[in-house]
């Protein structure tokens, strides 16, 4: 059975190279979107501990202080009246860090690795031959340029 027209240039052995450089490619890329994922991840989670530690140093200074306040409840003078406003300073504050850190510590929408996860499933259904949405218009689906570009900008400065 014979072909018609020239052989195609390279032949098998270049199709499967240019296939093997387009595989190694989209690894590469994936690789570098896991990095990235994971680089995030790494900087949400320390975030979260630094206000961990901050929240937890607070309420152990609201702790003294409580235990200071109780010893110098009995005591005469306006110490009682700073004592306390300091506890229930250190006490919001540290109240406040924990519940911060509490809410960056929320796993974001879809997971730690949504991103590469998507990516993944988009190149597993392109490999199935399932129809993925367009992103740029077809030839067939573009609006066909006007033959007189004058008459398509319409009337403008010094055109009637």
């Amino acid at each position: 059975m014979a072909l018609n027209g020239p052989p195609a240039a390279g032949g098998l052995f270049h199709s499967l190279r240019t296939l093997l450089a387009t595989a190694l490619g989209t690894v590469q890329l994936r690789l570098a979107l896991v990095g990235t994922e994971l680089e995030a991840e790494k900087l949400r989670l320390f975030d979260a501990l630094w206000r961990v530690g901050l929240g937890l140093l607070m309420l152990g200074v609201a702790a003294v202080l409580a235990a200071a306040f109780v010893l110098l409840l009995f005591w005469d003078s306006y110490r009682l009246a700073a004592l306390g406003v300091m506890l229930l300073l250190f006490v919001a504050g540290g109240v406040a860090l924990l519940v911060w850190a509490r809410a960056g510590l929320q796993a974001s929408e879809g997971g730690p690795f949504a991103l590469t996860l998507g990516e993944l499933q988009r190149d597993l259904e392109g490999l199935r031959g399932v129809a993925l949405p367009a992103t740029a218009p077809t030839p067939e689906s573009a609006p066909a340029p006007s033959p007189n570009p004058d008459r398509a900008a319409g009337p403008g400065p010094g055109r009637s």
